[in-house]
């Protein structure tokens, strides 16, 4: 199949999937499964039944879809999520119901997240609707069934499960009164009709889904997302999507690791307080940034050969907690500090390459990444941000590469943790 891009362009126009995003060999290895599975002579049998049967066509890109989410997936961001909800609704002042959409949705545990942590912060069910679109029917319906696996749950906090599920033969079925809190369906971000005629949404979570098209898709896309977003609204994205954002106009929200984006000159808000029911609710987080200089870090003590054992006070969390609150010239004053220090260090040198291509240097950034990945070959957001700066600059090859390098960092991610 390497000779027969066919299906390569088949797939990047219908659903906008880059080839280089989850490498060669798995498409094409799903091109052969659904070729033998349809009865197909060969690939150009195969090829002439694609172009005239919609459920061999559906059939393909379920094939190329791997559906990879689990309930409270970065719970930073469900946390960003009910500040930003809480000072909404005082806005609207009960004008209408918060409008939040969820693109892709996949098999339904980011809707369903979100609408349990608004709920476990004490907002009405009456005061939020959440829209969640995905292009594969088999993850919709599993959505809609709402019955999910061990796979579905991770992470070292599991209590909102004994909050909002009942356990059953199968698994975990969620309780009706979240289920009814998301509407879903079957669609296509490339789809011009997509949710047309629908109102602007107050959030957009489209997590993960940027990194798999190529720069033109990409464009094309983040327009679409912008136009499903309220102008005064946020979009959710996925950790290795920050640059993309910043380059094409947006800015964090200013709360850390929410990985939330405004439009540049949309101002943070305000968290308000919001009555609690008897739920634990989400982690407290350090206050939004204004557009205000933020005050220095504090001074880092110089370490003296006599008392070298004395830790100097940065830590890589603190960078990231400064970076994602938008204080980048901090951020980067706390790496150099931590690798003073340290010494040289993979995650410190992916910030600072984060830290750059914010800032609009191209050139340094794209010397961080490479020193991170020198450190650490498989850093899979060094990778896919180096992916798409070298993207930018007009170095396919180059990116695609490294995406390739990335896909498999990520699917050996996963299945290390389904183990």
């Amino acid at each position: 199949m390497e000779h027969d891009p066919r299906f390569f362009k088949y797939l990047r126009d219908r659903i906008g999937l880059d080839v280089a995003s989850v490498g060669a060999p798995m498409i094409e290895r799903a091109v052969r499964q659904r070729c033998a599975a349809s009865g197909a002579a060969d690939l150009n049998a195969y090829w002439g039944l694609l172009q005239l049967s919609g459920a061999e066509q559906q059939a393909l890109i379920e094939a190329v879809i791997v559906p990879e989410t689990w309930f409270m997936r970065y719970p930073e961001t469900f946390n960003a999520l009910v500040r930003v909800a809480q000072a909404r609704l005082v806005e609207l002042k009960a004008a209408r119901p918060l409008r939040i959409l969820s693109l892709p949705c996949s098999t339904g545990e980011e809707p369903y997240s979100i609408a349990m942590a608004l709920l476990d912060a004490g907002i009405s069910a009456a005061l939020f609707t959440i829209d969640g679109v995905d292009i594969s029917p088999i993850s919709v319906a599993k959505a809609q069934r709402g019955v999910y696996g061990r796979n579905s749950f991770r992470g070292t906090d599991l209590t909102f499960r004994d909050r909002y599920f009942d356990a059953v033969d199968d698994g975990y079925r969620l309780l009706e009164r979240v289920r009814q809190q998301v509407r879903l369906q079957v669609g296509n971000v490339l789809d011009p009709a997509l949710l047309k005629g629908e109102a602007p949404y107050d959030f957009v979570f489209c997590r993960n889904l940027l990194i798999y098209f190529d720069v033109d898709t990409q464009q094309r896309v983040f327009e679409v997302l912008k136009g499903f977003n309220d102008p005064d609204g946020a979009l959710f994205i996925g950790p290795a999507e920050g640059s993309l954002l910043a380059r094409l106009g947006m800015r964090p929200l200013g709360v850390a690791q929410s990985f939330a984006f405004v439009r540049a000159e949309v101002l943070p808000v305000e968290p308000v307080p919001t009555p609690t029911r008897a739920a634990p609710p989400p982690r407290p987080l350090a206050p939004p940034v204004r557009s205000r200089p933020s005050p220095p870090l504090p001074p880092v003590p110089q370490v003296k050969p006599p008392a070298a054992e004395k830790a100097v006070q940065v830590t890589l969390e603190q960078i990231a907690s400064l970076a994602n609150e938008g204080k980048r010239l901090e951020a980067m004053q706390a790496c150099d500090a931590y690798l003073k220090h340290h010494g040289p260090d993979a995650q410190a040198f992916y910030w600072l390459g984060l830290l750059n291509d914010v800032g609009g240097d191209a050139r340094k950034a794209q010397d961080f990444y490479r020193k991170a990945l020198y450190l650490q070959p498989q850093h899979p957001e060094a990778l896919a941000h180096l992916a798409m700066l070298l993207a930018a600059q007009g170095d396919s090859v180059g990116a695609r590469r490294l995406q390739e390098r990335a896909a498999r960092s990520e699917r050996t991610a996963d299945s290390e943790r389904k183990r």
